[in-house]
């Protein structure tokens, strides 16, 4: 009755104020109304993800779920490796019901069956990224209190170096291969393949609800070191039915090049079984063998990150660009330059850009297909669920709030803090093993006494009813009075043809309040860094207080395993030419011109000779 009251006032008011999106407003609160009521009905019958997995091997056994090279696995290859993968666990004595095991392998067919064999046995997975390595490899490892560490072969000299902590720990180790040449380790794949692919009794799993741990996914460890976001089995239904509310049907082959290890690449293969369809696995992103991928397996839905979409777009134009079946692209953080290049390039394909965290208890959807927005806000949307963008000091780190105490919502058209409600419908997990840092994400009596939010960490704006991401807290800094966004800068920097790419920050100088920009860059291929140029371009684009005044350029940028640039110790670096070898550039306003950043201007801008 509520919902049908609610589209009868949701129609009045369209009557009042009619526009083009009301129509797809009102569909999308739907779906997603549907969708939230699906997964409280699976939260009542304690139906999880291995639940509806099984029940899609006895629906369409026959059925692709896999390709993966030359591979073809069908849903009931999956049934049955993964019943192998998970025997060969239990057999070894070393693991009960309930226990994490770590997974350190790259993307391949045994990442699903060992990640659905763990979850036939009642084990969640911690999912570490294989670019770890020792001091945060044990930190991550630690983080979840895995009692096991399944590594891929190619991973041995990184497993090498820690085994003596994890032994320590009593810590079993197996390696994917036939043979191992860890003394201290088990090999798998040889008993792998004598184990029985017979079903796996359900009481094993009998400990588990939906609030137990699915999994632990790591945030990237930007800013410092990687949290173990628990990832519930009712949040993963969340993740796997993204595909749902994006508009993939049952006919459709997706393809997931982005590491399973982070959630953008395990919606990809979860969401694959809720829908029943086939995915198209490839181990790592390749920019040029991407439309080439697309076209041998018949791929009709494409997943992305926005530096994946750059990178498509920066590859050498061919003739063939727009001759694939790919109708649909999901994903989150694409530039609204990218996005207008990657339709005029490679055809009208469809894209449902949205914002969400791994931790995250809400979730955004642009599915109106507005250039830049992550979703819109409506009236309905705000009804069914509770979130708000509030005013939020970058100085201070922190909401700014009301004589009374509460939180201020910011005004249409200013970045502003998005924070979401925390329900028992909405819940937040946190991460494991550090509660500070989850309760640092709870904010407290925001609008009243009593209530609880869940603090995205993100800035975020509202325009004319569209919602935009803005920037990171943390990388948005404070200068000349003004909030510069890090995001902005970078967009504006990459648009000058020598520039590859740019990872913009903020570093102190003495005697100065708030922070000085700069930009690590990287010079396109076959170019030089043309420093007057650059100025003119951003003279031209940026205000003053937004300018980078050091530039630092370097062959190429570090960036996490989803494309995320590394800043903290760019930013512990400085711009001290004494110390990096790096070419650095000073932006002199007196010559209109980046130059050399030399010792004696060095010592001038600290000193405070020079202004800035």
């Amino acid at each position: 009755m509520f919902i049908l009251i609610l589209l009868a006032a949701a129609a009045f008011l369209a009557f009042l104020f009619p526009h083009t999106y009301f129509f797809q407003d009102v569909q999308h609160v739907l779906v997603k109304w549907k969708i939230k009521n699906r997964i409280l009905k699976y939260m009542q019958a304690n139906f999880t993800m291995i639940d509806q997995f099984l029940e899609a091997v006895d629906a369409h056994p026959h059925r692709p779920y896999l390709r993966y090279k030359d591979e073809t696995y069908t849903y009931l290859d999956a049934d049955e490796l993964s019943n192998k993968a998970a025997r060969v666990l239990l057999q070894s004595g070393r693991i009960k019901g309930g226990d994490t095991v770590a997974l350190f392998l790259g993307n391949e067919p045994m990442f699903l069956w060992l990640w659905l064999g763990l979850m036939k046995i009642g084990c969640p997975a911690a999912l570490l990224n294989y670019n770890i390595r020792s001091k945060s490899l044990l930190h991550c490892f630690k983080c979840c209190g895995a009692k096991s560490l399944v590594a891929g072969e190619e991973l041995q000299d990184a497993v090498e170096e820690v085994l003596p902590s994890l032994l320590e720990q009593q810590v079993s180790v197996f390696i994917l291969t036939d043979k191992c040449r860890i003394a201290d380790a088990e090999t798998f794949k040889d008993k792998m393949n004598k184990a029985s692919s017979e079903p796996l009794p359900k009481d094993l799993r009998s400990h588990v609800t939906m609030r137990s741990p699915a999994g632990y996914i790591y945030t990237s460890g930007t800013t410092g070191l990687p949290k173990a976001a628990v990832v519930t089995h009712t949040k993963l239904w969340m993740f796997s039915l993204m595909q749902c509310l994006s508009g993939v049907k049952s006919r459709d082959v997706i393809y997931v090049s982005l590491p399973l290890y982070h959630s953008a690449g395990l919606i990809g293969a979860t969401g694959a079984i809720e829908r029943g369809i086939t995915v198209v696995l490839r181990s790592k992103f390749s920019s040029s063998q991407f439309w080439d991928d697309c076209r041998k397996y018949d791929v009709t839905v494409i997943q992305y990150i926005g530096e994946i979409m750059r990178y498509l777009c920066n590859a050498p134009k061919k003739p063939n660009d727009q001759i694939h079946k790919v109708r649909l692209a999901i994903g989150n953080g694409m530039r609204a330059d990218v996005w207008s290049d990657f339709i005029s390039r490679f055809g009208n394909v469809e894209m449902r850009e949205f914002y969400g965290a791994t931790e995250g208890n809400f979730s955004l959807l642009n599915y109106s297909g507005k250039i830049g927005a992550v979703g819109r806000d409506t009236f309905l949307h705000r009804l069914l669920f509770k979130y708000a963008v509030i005013k939020y000091d970058v100085d201070e780190e922190k909401p700014v709030r009301d004589s009374s105490g509460f939180c201020i919502e910011a005004a249409r058209g200013e970045p502003g803090l998005l924070v979401s409600e925390i329900t028992i419908r909405t819940p937040f997990s946190g991460y494991a093993g550090d509660m500070q840092q989850t309760e640092k994400k709870r904010l407290h009596n925001v609008f009243k006494t009593g209530d609880m939010f869940f603090n995205t960490g993100d800035l975020l704006r509202i325009e004319d009813d569209f919602i935009y991401f803005q920037d990171r807290v943390g990388d948005t800094f404070r200068w000349k009075g003004e909030n510069v966004a890090t995001t902005e800068v970078a967009d504006v920097i990459t648009m000058i043809d020598c520039i590859k790419e740019a990872n913009v920050y903020g570093v102190q100088v003495p005697g100065q309040e708030g922070r000085v920009g700069m930009a690590a860059i990287a010079i396109s291929d076959g170019q030089s860094f043309d420093s007057t140029g650059v100025f003119k371009h951003i003279e031209k684009f940026l205000p003053t207080y937004a300018r980078p005044r050091f530039m630092r350029i370097q062959s190429s940028l570090d960036v996490t395993g989803t494309f995320k640039h590394m800043k903290t110790k760019l930013v512990e670096d400085g711009f001290n030419p004494n110390e990096i070898t790096a070419p650095l550039f000073f932006l002199d306003e007196r010559v209109k011109d980046y130059v050399p950043l030399t010792p004696n201007i060095f010592d001038s801008v600290m000193s405070g000779q020079i202004k800035i």
